[in-house]
C-alpha cells in the first residue's frame, strides 16, 4: 500500500460554512491560489449549486488550478451533479463529490427505505462517471451507519465508478480506534476496496479531529479531508497543518508523506483567518501565537542551551522567521515590504501602496510597530473592499462621566454620504446606534469582542462583531488605536459581509436546498 496520503482541503466548502465566514470571490481566488502553490493535492472550492456566486467561484479557480484537483460538491441528484460538472470541467484535474446520509437519521431526510437509496446511490454516481473520471462519493454520517449498509452502499458506489470513497465523521462523534477499525472493516469487507482510495472526513466537537484522521491513516485511509486552522462548523474540521506536521514530525511512527510545503502553513493560516474573520487562537497547534513561545525559566534555559530541549520542530518548519528589521515612521516601502513577507504576505505593488498609508497614519501614532500590529493592519485591510456598499467617512464620538453619550456619523452608502447623530449608554452603543440611523436593519447583535493585540497604552485594539439576521450569520473585524472607531469599522464590515450574504442565494433555490450543504 502506498505511503503517499493525498490532502483534500475544504476551506473553501467545509470551512466556509463557520457561522459568519462567508468569503468574497477575490478572496477565495487568492486562497485556493495558496492551496495550489504549496502542494494540496485536492481543493474542494466550493457547492456550485448553493448559489450563483459559489458556482462562479468554483469555475474560476478550475480555470486557475495549475496543480491541485479541483473538486466541487453535489447532492445525490443529477441536477446538483451537472450544475457541478459545468463548475469544475475547465479545471486540468476536475473531480465531482456527491453525497448522501446513510445513517437512520439522515435517511429519514429523504425518506428513503433502504433499498431506494442504495438505487439512488447506484443512479447518481454513474451519472457522475459518465461526466467525469474522478468521483468522490461520501455516506454522510457513515460512522453512525449500520455496517453491513455501510458496506452495501461502499460497494455499489465503487461497481458505479466512485473512485475515492470518503468516509465522513459528520457529528465529531467518533473515538480514534473507533475510527481506525471502520477504515479495516470496509477495507476488509467491501468488494474492490483495494482499488480505490479511502478518505477521512473528521469533525472536531470532541477535540479527536486530527487523531481520528490519522488513526485511519494508519488503518489504511490515503486521503485527509482538513481545513486550514480547522476552521467549520461547530467545533470546527480537521486542521490541515496538525496532520502534515504530525506526520512529518512522526514519520518514524507514522511512515507516510504528503506533498504539501509545510513552509506555507503560517502564511496561509494568517490568510485564512484575515478572510474569515476568525482569529487564531494563542495556542493552536503549529500556527498559534505561543506555539513557538516559551516563558517558564526552566523552558527559556532548555532552549537557550539546546532548541530541541522544548521544540519538537524549528519555526522555519512552517514558515516563520525572524527578523532584525524594527519598524517606525521613518521606515520605506522596501522594509515593509520585506517585513510583510517574512511574517507570510506577499502583496501587489497597488496593494501595497494601500497598505504603506495605512501604515504610516499607525506609524505616526506609535513610536515603533510591532508584528502583531502588522498583522491587524493586514486582518483590517483583508476586511474591506472597494466593492463593499458601506464605507465610514467621519466619527466624532463625546463621552465621558456627563452627559449621555453622542455619535456623529458620516457613513458613505452606496457611494452617497450620508449622516447622523445618535445617543447611546456607550461610546459604542452611540456608533452602532448612528450606523443604524442610516442603514436600517433587522440583524441581532450576536457577538462583540474587543482585544489589545499589545501592552501599553498606545496598543491597537481589534474588534470582532457578530451580526444575524434571518439564519444568516456575519462577522466583521477590524484593528484601530481608537477602540470605538475599531469597532464602528468592525460593525460595518459585518453590515456588508451580511449584504453579501443576502446576495450568496440564487433565484430559484429554496432555503432548504441551499442550507443543506454539508457532506461530512
Amino acid at each position: 500500500m502506498q505511503d503517499k496520503v493525498f490532502i483534500f482541503d475544504t476551506t473553501l466548502r467545509d470551512g466556509e460554512q463557520s457561522p459568519g465566514a462567508t468569503m468574497t470571490h477575490a478572496e477565495k481566488l487568492d486562497i485556493a491560489q495558496m492551496l495550489d502553490e504549496m502542494g494540496v493535492d485536492i481543493i474542494e472550492a466550493g457547492f456550485p449549486i448553493a448559489s450563483e456566486g459559489d458556482f462562479e467561484a468554483v469555475s474560476a479557480i478550475a480555470k486557475n488550478s495549475r496543480n491541485s484537483v479541483i473538486c466541487g460538491l453535489s447532492r445525490a441528484n443529477f441536477k446538483d451533479i451537472d450544475r457541478c460538472w459545468d463548475a469544475v470541467k475547465h479545471a486540468a484535474q476536475p473531480r465531482i463529490h456527491t453525497f448522501i446520509g446513510t445513517s437512520p437519521l439522515h435517511r429519514a431526510i429523504p425518506n428513503l427505505d433502504k433499498d431506494q437509496m442504495a438505487q439512488r446511490i447506484h443512479d447518481t454516481v454513474t451519472h457522475a462517471r459518465n461526466l467525469c473520471d474522478n468521483i468522490q462519493w461520501s455516506p454522510m454520517d457513515a460512522t453512525r451507519t449500520e455496517h453491513d449498509y455501510l458496506c452495501r452502499v461502499v460497494e455499489i458506489a465503487i461497481k458505479a465508478g466512485a473512485t475515492t470513497i470518503n468516509i465522513p465523521d459528520t457529528v465529531g462523534y467518533t473515538a480514534p480506534r473507533e475510527s481506525a477499525e471502520l477504515i479495516r472493516m470496509l477495507l476488509e469487507r467491501v468488494p474492490g476496496a483495494d482499488d480505490i482510495i479511502f478518505a477521512t472526513h473528521c469533525h472536531n466537537d470532541l477535540g479527536m479531529a486530527t487523531a481520528n484522521s490519522l488513526a485511519a491513516v494508519e488503518a489504511g485511509a490515503r486521503q485527509v479531508e482538513c481545513t486550514i486552522n480547522g476552521l467549520g462548523e461547530r467545533a470546527g474540521n480537521t486542521a490541515l497543518e496538525e496532520v502534515v506536521m504530525a506526520l512529518k514530525v512522526r514519520n518514524d511512527i507514522m511512515p507516510f508523506r504528503t506533498g504539501v510545503d509545510s513552509t506555507k502553513l503560517t502564511a496561509i493560516s494568517r490568510k485564512v483567518a484575515t478572510v474569515s474573520g476568525f482569529p487564531v487562537q494563542f495556542n493552536k497547534a503549529i500556527v498559534g501565537k505561543n506555539a513557538f513561545a516559551h516563558e517558564s525559566g526552566i523552558h527559556q534555559d532548555g532552549m537557550l542551551k539546546n532548541a530541541e530541549t522544548f521544540e519538537i520542530m524549528r519555526p522555519a518548519d512552517v514558515g516563520l522567521t525572524e527578523t532584525s528589521l524594527v519598524m517606525g515612521k521613518h521606515s520605506g516601502r522596501a522594509a515593509l515590504r520585506s517585513k510583510l513577507k517574512d511574517l507570510g504576505f506577499e502583496v501587489a505593488d497597488n496593494q501595497l501602496a494601500d497598505i504603506f498609508v495605512r501604515f504610516k497614519a499607525l506609524a505616526d501614532s506609535k513610536k515603533e510597530i510591532y508584528d502583531e500590529d502588522l498583522l491587524a493592519l493586514m486582518q483590517d485591510t483583508g476586511t474591506t473592499s472597494d466593492q463593499d456598499a458601506l464605507h465610514i467617512k467621519r466619527l466624532r464620538v463625546i463621552c465621558g462621566t456627563d452627559g449621555p453619550k453622542e455619535a456623529e456619523l458620516t457613513l458613505t452608502v452606496n457611494g452617497e454620504d450620508k449622516t447622523a447623530d445618535a445617543t447611546g449608554d456607550g461610546p459604542v452603543d452611540a456608533a452602532f446606534n448612528a450606523v443604524n440611523m442610516l442603514v436600517p436593519h433587522s440583524a441581532r447583535l450576536a457577538l462583540y469582542q474587543v482585544q489589545a493585540i499589545t501592552e501599553g497604552t498606545d496598543a491597537q485594539a481589534t474588534v470582532t462583531v457578530r451580526l444575524e439576521e434571518d439564519g444568516k450569520i456575519a462577522t466583521g473585524h477590524a484593528a484601530d488605536m481608537d477602540t470605538v472607531v475599531a469597532s464602528a469599522r468592525a460593525y460595518v464590515n459585518a453590515l456588508n459581509r451580511l449584504i453579501l450574504r443576502r446576495q450568496k442565494t440564487a433565484p430559484g433555490h429554496d432555503t432548504k436546498a441551499v442550507s443543506y450543504r454539508d457532506a461530512g
